[in-house]
């Protein structure tokens, strides 16, 4: 149980870390961009798997199945790559790059999560599975990705 605990608050950290950095280094507009809209774009994803029947997050406090810390890890994730990716490129090659980047990162730490029982995926959808985690996961990932980090292309 205090693992979990642990796990949401060091999310939670992470995703206020970011948005304290946005806050002082980006215009306000993309700052609410990324975190306001990426947080909505996450939570919708969420939801929806949820409401499917494929997937059951295990910490609380939850609404509509998902738990608050997840909105904290998306936007921090995808903020982090989108500023790696802005280092090197801008625009919406920057947004391609977030995607594959955050995607990537999942690839290689999703299934932590299911082994350390912070969530289970209960889909019985065909296709294949890399280490447990079923392939949709990674094609949410990049569309999450993509999505909140097109949000702030306007104000950039």
């Amino acid at each position: 149980m205090a693992s979990r605990r642990v796990f949401a608050l060091s999310t939670v950290g992470l995703g206020l870390l970011g948005l304290a950095h946005a806050i002082v280094t980006w215009p306000v507009a993309a700052t609410i961009a990324l975190f306001g809209g990426g947080a909505a774009i996450a939570f919708v994803a969420e939801t929806l798997v949820v409401a499917l029947g494929w997937l059951e997050h295990h910490v609380d406090p939850k609404v509509g199945g998902v738990p608050l810390y997840v909105l904290f890890g998306w936007t921090a994730i995808i903020y982090f790559t989108f500023r790696l990716a802005l280092l090197v490129t801008d625009g919406w090659v920057a947004v391609i790059a977030t995607a594959a980047i955050a995607t990537s990162y999942d690839v290689l730490t999703d299934h932590r999560g299911v082994e350390d029982g912070y969530w289970t995926y209960t889909d019985d959808l065909p296709g294949p599975r890399y280490r447990g985690v079923p392939w949709w996961n990674y094609l949410g990932w990049l569309l999450v990705s993509s999505l909140t980090a097109a949000l702030t292309i306007p104000f950039l």
